[in-house]
């Protein structure tokens, strides 16, 4: 084939006008998240969001009976840190010369691998909800105590103007059909890829990052995906070879914002999320060139692993999945982390402050 030697230049900002165009396509159609496009920053840069939080308060009483405590709704502060989406495109001349399609569809799969990839992080959010329903199945009522659990308005008008939705892991789909039967209904107006049917008023959807242990349920309101304008284009070229490399970033931030609008339903009545015991905020602080060890203590269901989510341990300490914090300060500082532990049947983060000081003496 005769190769079209007039190699098209694609200028940066023309390429990063159309990946920014599709990236806001696609969140324009986000229905689980609120999206705040007010971010700023650049990656590793700290932003607090307030997380509000509910404790539960409902009863089953009898005749005469009356509550005995309350649902109280507060807030914490807590630190988030903004995250940097990079990927990169290579190309050779030849290849654009042979089929002008080839560049425009690799800088679409820019956008869309981009996304995607940004997906899994909004569902760790989602798993991190603090309140849940233990269940022997996942049956129909289930599904109404934990729509009861979410803090939605009294007024029914207004309640249905609000759409709650489940997360279902595709190995839960023949369990839920089996389970539900009649009680999943099949609505019109929902459908989309992954729909289910919708039982109790929710609707259910099959996602690939869902827990496979627990299913969540929740609004829009629960997550809020944050998301700076703009997209970074930065291209390489090498002539040698007529080697061209586009490399395109996007920062972003998901965050649970409100846990009174997300809940967990549990199969298994023993069956317990993730759980770090340790207060959040300081742990023991340690000394420059002195060995330390501090091992969290996680609780849960079945492996409960760890990781650090936000933040950096002090130079010189490492963990390992199961929480134990090891190793020879070299710096000292007061460093800020968050560890992320998780499980088959929920997910929890918690901030730690750990000082490290100076020797005695020096």
């Amino acid at each position: 084939m005769a190769l079209n030697h007039n190699h098209i230049i694609y200028d940066n900002e023309v390429l990063a006008n159309e990946i920014e165009d599709q990236y806001n396509s696609k969140l324009d159609l986000l229905r689980f998240v609120t999206v705040d496009k007010t971010l700023e920053g650049v990656a590793g840069d700290i932003k607090k969001i307030r997380r509000y939080r509910a404790t539960d308060g409902t009863e089953r009483l009898e005749m005469g009976e009356g509550n005995s405590k309350n649902i109280e709704v507060n807030y914490a502060e807590e630190q988030y840190k903004v995250l940097l989406l990079q990927n990169r495109f290579p190309y050779y001349d030849e290849e654009q010369m042979r089929d002008p399609m080839v560049v425009p569809t690799g800088i679409g799969h820019m956008t869309t691998d981009m996304f995607n990839n940004s997906q899994k992080r909004v569902m760790t959010e989602f798993c991190k909800a603090t309140l849940s329903v233990a269940t022997a199945n996942f049956d129909f009522a289930a599904f109404v105590d934990a729509a009861a659990k979410l803090d939605l308005p009294e007024d029914e008008n207004a309640r249905k103007a609000i759409e709650v939705f489940g997360f279902v892991n595709a190995a839960h789909t023949a369990e839920l059909r089996k389970q539900l039967k009649d009680d999943l209904k099949y609505v019109e107006a929902f459908v989309r890829t992954g729909y289910i049917g919708t039982v109790a008023g929710i609707n259910l959807y099959t996602k690939k990052d869902a827990p496979n242990g627990y299913i969540v349920i929740g609004t829009r309101k629960a997550v809020t995906y944050f998301v700076k304008k703009g997209t970074e284009v930065e291209q390489e070229r090498d002539p040698n070879v007529r080697l061209n490399k586009v490399y395109s970033r996007k920062y972003f931030l998901p965050a649970l914002t409100d846990e009174t609008q997300v809940v967990r339903i549990v199969k298994g009545a023993s069956n317990t999320g993730a759980g770090i015991t340790e207060a959040a905020g300081a742990l023991t602080a340690g000394t420059k060139g002195t060995a330390y060890t501090k091992q969290l203590t996680l609780t849960g269901t079945a492996t409960v692993k760890a990781e650090i989510e936000r933040g950096t341990l002090p130079p010189g300490l490492s963990m390992s999945d199961k929480g134990k914090i090891t190793g020879t300060p070299t710096t000292i500082g007061e460093y800020v982390f968050s560890v992320i532990a998780s499980n088959d049947y929920g997910v929890v983060s918690k901030e730690f402050t750990l000082t490290i000081g100076e020797a005695a003496g020096n």
